[in-house]
């Protein structure tokens, strides 16, 4: 079992000097909004991830009018203790250490320590635009495959070279084919990785969710899910080349695996345009669920799970479905936030499982 024992904060967020120790596989953290319960799980995800869930720029992150912040978290899983350490400097160096190695790419961390987070805006995942379902699926698959992550950073990094080689054109009036070709090549070897990664990925993952919405719901309401890419039917390479035109007049690339999309339908129709307020949060929980379930058989263990604000957005129902499957099937750490101690205590001794509470 992943179990992290407890964590140390300085200077991250709201937080100036605090720190806490975990004992159960289930910890509760409870007070009124505003006090930083978000905050602590967020802090949790930055151990796992090298970054926030909610700010992906460092400097975000560290306590109003203060320069600096230090994270540590006391990992125990079944190869023995991990001490992790994430540091942003007064100089805005960042520093990540693993049993006191510093990393020489943050990159090398990922996976490590396998989470899953749910919170509230994730919805978007269902509403919002194709970049949210990409970096859904990118965040799964990258812990689990470094060379799918390896070439993800590759692939942007090209693309970011790319579309400024493009903006240079329109200004400069100056076209370098052969450095055009260079870039193609290399964008089209990265490419094909990420969307061969992908294919196998959601030949795994889309009867999950469609299982898990199911078993929550009692009806899959006709869900599909499908996999978007221009590469389905079209040479990469041939792509570029075809478009290339219009990627001058748009100064942008307008082909490749950074298009991709998951798209969701309901009888045939688009789920997010008919589907409830119930049968979103059924998705999303489904989606989380399988996540989670990809994840514990590729690592060999299960996911810390860290739920945000979740008795507010799920009935009953959903998070009996929720809580049976982490907590009593699996048998994972989990963290959950909530206003109200006598709601979650008594939730979470009707679960008739070992859970310690804390309140803020």
């Amino acid at each position: 079992m992943l179990y992290l024992n407890k964590i140390s904060l300085f200077q991250f967020k709201n937080y100036t000097h605090n720190h806490w120790q975990f004992t159960e596989p289930v910890i509760g953290i409870c007070g009124p909004n505003g006090v930083g319960k978000t905050n602590l799980l967020d802090a949790i995800y930055f151990l796992c991830f090298t970054k926030g869930y909610f700010n992906r720029q460092d400097a975000n992150n560290v306590q109003q009018g203060k320069q600096g912040m230090r994270i540590e978290g006391s990992f125990l899983n079944n190869t023995g203790l991990m001490e992790v350490v994430g540091i942003l400097r007064e100089n805005n160096k960042k520093e990540f250490l693993l049993n006191t190695e510093p990393y020489k790419k943050f990159s090398e961390h990922i996976g490590r320590i396998p989470c899953v987070m749910i919170a509230p805006d994730d919805i978007s995942i269902i509403t919002g635009l194709s970049e949210e379902r990409r970096r859904f699926i990118d965040t799964i698959i990258s812990q689990y495959n470094q060379s799918y992550l390896e070439a993800l950073i590759q692939y942007n990094k090209l693309l970011q070279q790319r579309n400024s080689w493009l903006k240079q054109i329109a200004e400069h009036k100056v076209y370098d084919k052969d450095l055009l070709d260079a870039i193609n090549l290399q964008l089209v070897h990265f490419g094909e990785i990420i969307y061969k990664q992908r294919q196998l990925f959601m030949q795994e993952f889309t009867p999950m969710v469609i299982q898990y919405y199911t078993e929550i719901a009692n009806n899959n309401d006709g869900l599909k899910l499908q996999y978007e890419s221009h590469l389905h039917d079209n040479d990469f390479e041939s792509l570029l080349k075809s478009s290339v035109d219009k990627d001058l007049i748009l100064q942008r690339t307008q082909m490749g695996v950074h298009k991709d999309d998951l798209t969701f339908y309901m009888h045939d129709t688009a789920f997010k345009t008919r589907a409830s307020q119930g049968q979103r949060k059924t998705l999303l929980l489904a989606l989380k669920l399988a996540e989670f379930s990809i994840l514990k058989k590729e690592k060999a263990v299960a996911p810390i799970l860290l739920l945000d604000d979740i008795f507010e957005k799920l009935d009953e129902q959903r998070m009996e479905k929720l809580f049976y499957k982490v907590c009593v099937s699996e048998q994972c750490q989990v963290f959950i936030t909530d206003t109200h101690y006598n709601r979650l205590n008594e939730y979470l001794s009707k679960m008739r499982i070992s859970f310690q509470i804390i309140n803020l």
